[in-house]
């Protein structure tokens, strides 16, 4: 599977044995997604603790899995859609090279209600939470500095305020949405806007949907400010903002106001969490494999949840065809409806197999006659779900 991750279970497998294999492992109880991933994060582990510095980039995309017949499924961006939610950590080094996935949070929104509230955990948890995992990480890697970096979304006084009471063991650099209001009532950004130039920065920004590649050239300012919080214990943090000088035509300019807890003092250190920031886009790479690559929505141990007369004939002669091979014909993850539609026909009586609830329950039962038998004695058999 790992091997060939864009394939189907059985394609990947490329036999029964490891296909039944595969199927035990995914239908167990024994453990969950964590433990699969686990053995990856020690990997991970280990070639974090050779970096002084790791960027762990954290974002939120939808899985979308509109039109299947999935349990669990919640609404998306829009009620009517329905999928889930994933929420991973990946962890990078200074110079973009990719260290291994961390941590995730996967979870389905609920309905909402008929006040339109949607009840649940509220969803900005997950970046406290997954600063928090970084934090007890953090401890088994005595020699590098960890750095949480996010999108606009992570810009949550929560989340930086629980940094500074754990004494910040994970930096942060996130990218800000808020003009706050600073101790003495002036805006935050009219302070950055107000400062000296810091020098400028030069790169290429790579081609987006609907957007070339184009060289982006940014003026830097500075500042370190204390942040009004309740109680008025303060919070120091240092505010970077990069405007872009000029922009093509038909082009927005490309403004960044950045947050982190790091100081900064000089041009080098601020074109660094410039570069540091941009990294974060290796996790919207990671998405774009994640679906485009592994194809993650559509690659699902799906049921048959309907079927026409066109679907029947079909099956009907294959079935037919295998029973002439002296291959038996067996059915699995065939739901009520569609059992009540077989019950009548040609089929069920012809079909040289049995039909199964559960891809589990066919595996199980199917296992002992067509593995364990001998090579030369051995049935055939076919399995479609």
């Amino acid at each position: 599977l790992g091997d060939k991750p864009t394939q189907s279970i059985p394609g990947a497998c490329g036999g029964w044995t490891d296909t039944a294999g595969a199927c035990r492992l995914l239908s167990s109880d024994s453990f969950d997604w964590r433990d699969v991933l686990e053995p990856h994060v020690r990997c991970a582990m280990r070639c974090m603790a050779q970096e002084k510095l790791v960027l762990c980039l954290q974002d939120t995309t939808e899985l979308n899995f509109n039109g299947q017949t999935i349990e669990g499924l919640g609404p998306l961006s829009y009620e009517a859609q329905r999928g889930m939610y994933l929420h991973p950590t990946y962890a990078a080094s200074a110079q973009r090279e990719p260290l291994g996935l961390l941590d995730a949070w996967m979870w389905a929104r609920e309905p909402k209600n008929a006040q339109g509230i949607r009840p649940g955990v509220t969803e900005s948890v997950r970046w406290v939470e997954g600063y928090e995992r970084l934090a007890e990480r953090a401890t088994d890697l005595p020699g590098t500095r960890l750095m949480q970096v996010g999108d606009r979304e992570s810009d949550m006084l929560g989340s930086i305020l629980r940094a500074q009471a754990l004494d910040w063991p994970v930096d942060l650099l996130v990218r800000s949405q808020h003009d706050r209001v600073l101790p003495h009532a002036t805006r935050l950004w009219a302070q950055v806007q107000a400062c000296d130039s810091l020098g400028e920065i030069e790169f290429t920004m790579g081609p987006r949907p609907g957007h070339k590649a184009r060289v982006v050239k940014q003026e830097l300012r500075v500042k370190r400010m204390c942040l009004r919080t309740e109680g008025d214990s303060g919070l120091m943090m240092t505010y970077l903002i990069a405007n872009e000088m000029s922009a093509p035509k038909g082009e927005e300019r490309v403004c960044w106001h950045l947050l982190t807890n790091r100081e900064i003092s000089t041009l080098a250190e601020a074109i660094e969490h410039i570069d540091w920031y941009r990294a974060r886009w290796e996790i919207e790479i990671y998405f774009h494999v994640l679906k485009k690559g592994c194809r993650v929505e559509a690659l699902q141990c799906s049921a048959i949840n309907a079927i026409d007369a066109s679907a029947l004939e079909s099956l009907e002669a294959v079935a037919h065809r295998l029973r002439d091979a002296g291959i038996q014909f067996h059915l699995s993850e065939v739901k009520g409806p569609v059992m009540d539609r077989l019950q009548p026909t040609h089929l069920l009586r012809d079909l040289s197999g049995r039909v199964f609830l559960t891809h589990f329950q066919a595996v199980a039962a199917l296992t002992p006659e067509v593995i364990a038998q001998p090579a030369s004695g051995a049935t055939r058999g076919a399995v479609l779900d």
